[in-house]
């Protein structure tokens, strides 16, 4: 394994230079980074700190940063210590630019101000948490998405990132000699506007593996049917069922990330927002 320090400036969170160091480094094997993150960097003063950290552990810098006079000192630190130096939305806003026949602004953090779209994946991390396993049920055709499945399937987490995108998301479980809220059959159908319910699965022997892993941690180390494989796989399978019965649209989880998971959700939303506006 092959460490090297990487340092990530910013004039905000640092969330973009992180997202990027690692939807590049995933491709790169046998290498494990150190990261240094240095984030709301505004002043020279705290441009010096950074320069200073980089010059005690040179390796490549990634920077998102606007202020034009902090750019070049950092640009030229980096130059001489002979290290890499990125900005890593230079090339997009340049893009942009050009299309678009106008000038970025230079305003630091401004994918954060607090605008409707803020206060609205607010309310949707709130709905998350209010409609996490099965709860509050009385109000589910306010939900956006609505994903049923067994239990650790990654209903909740994937909930969690969904609402990061602005979407309200509820999830109910499946639990094994328990029929399924009559409050899903009530809904509206997702083509007439109704909220999108996706069955969750994942495969018996996969489950099962999670599922012990978590009784682990809990110091709970009985042998039940939540781990035996064969009723684990009856479990997959019943909720298999009722999701044909429904006709909702099945993810298999087992092999997708969770960001991956959401991508899949998000583009089934997107095909009916096209299909309403044909």
């Amino acid at each position: 394994m092959k460490n090297f320090h990487l340092h990530l400036v910013s004039d905000s969170t640092g969330e973009t230079n992180l997202a990027v160091a690692r939807a590049c480094l995933v491709q790169f094997d046998d290498v494990e980074p150190i990261e240094h993150v240095w984030s709301m960097i505004r002043t020279d003063r705290q441009a010096q700190k950074v320069i200073a950290g980089i010059e005690a552990n040179p390796g490549v810098v990634l920077f998102t940063l606007v202020d034009d006079k902090i750019r070049v000192r950092l640009i030229e630190a980096c130059r001489k210590l002979e290290v890499p130096c990125v900005a890593v939305l230079d090339p997009v806003l340049n893009a942009f630019g050009e299309f678009l026949h106008a000038k970025a602004g230079h305003k630091p953090g401004r994918q954060h101000q607090l605008d409707a779209d803020y206060f609205a994946r607010i309310a949707a991390m709130d709905y998350a948490m209010t409609h996490d396993d099965g709860q509050s049920l009385s109000d589910l055709e306010n939900a956006d998405v609505i994903l049923v499945g067994v239990s650790r399937s990654s209903k909740t987490p994937t909930c969690i990132y969904l609402a990061n995108r602005g979407i309200k998301a509820a999830n109910i479980p499946l639990v094994p000699g328990v029929p399924s809220p009559g409050e899903l059959g009530r809904l509206k159908p997702f083509a007439e506007g109704g909220p999108l319910v996706v069955g969750l699965t994942n495969d018996p022997n996969a489950l099962v593996a999670v599922r012990r892993n978590r009784l682990r941690l809990l110091n709970e180390n009985r042998d039940t049917d939540y781990t035996n494989p064969e009723s684990v796989k009856e479990e997959v399978q019943a909720a298999r069922r009722l999701f044909a019965d429904n006709g909702w649209p099945v993810l298999e989880t087992s092999r997708r990330s969770i960001e991956e998971t959401a991508a899949a959700i998000l583009a089934l939303l997107h095909d009916r927002d096209i299909a309403t506006t044909a």
